[in-house]
């Protein structure tokens, strides 16, 4: 990925309440709140969604089921078929998934 994509995505992530980027061993990065990862930076980007989104997002291209991880919703997204505003809506879906409902519910309220 591009380091201006990858600073994108950083910013959309790092606005949420209490979220942490994570690098990995083998250079991955992740994003997390409270320890669960909603977007995970290797080769390409991958997203927890909801099945039934990850199911509607499969149908299109620029989507693909995340290796080994996508039996529990993740997604590839190709960011240049994705658009950003796409992706900025997968980020929160992400982060509405893994966080706490305290802080799911500041950001649904907020």
């Amino acid at each position: 990925m591009k380091t201006s994509e990858i600073d994108e995505i950083r910013r959309l992530c790092l606005r949420y309440p209490e979220v942490h980027e994570h690098k990995d061993g083998f250079g991955h990065v992740s994003f997390r709140v409270k320890a669960k990862p909603f977007v995970i930076i290797g080769e390409t980007l991958s997203i927890k969604t909801l099945p039934a989104t990850q199911e509607i997002l499969l149908e299109q291209p620029g989507y693909i089921i995340a290796p080994y991880i996508g039996r529990h919703g993740w997604v590839l997204v190709e960011v240049e078929e994705a658009g950003w505003q796409a992706i900025e809506g997968l980020i929160r879906e992400g982060y509405l998934i893994a966080a706490p409902k305290r802080l799911a519910n500041q950001v649904q309220n907020g």
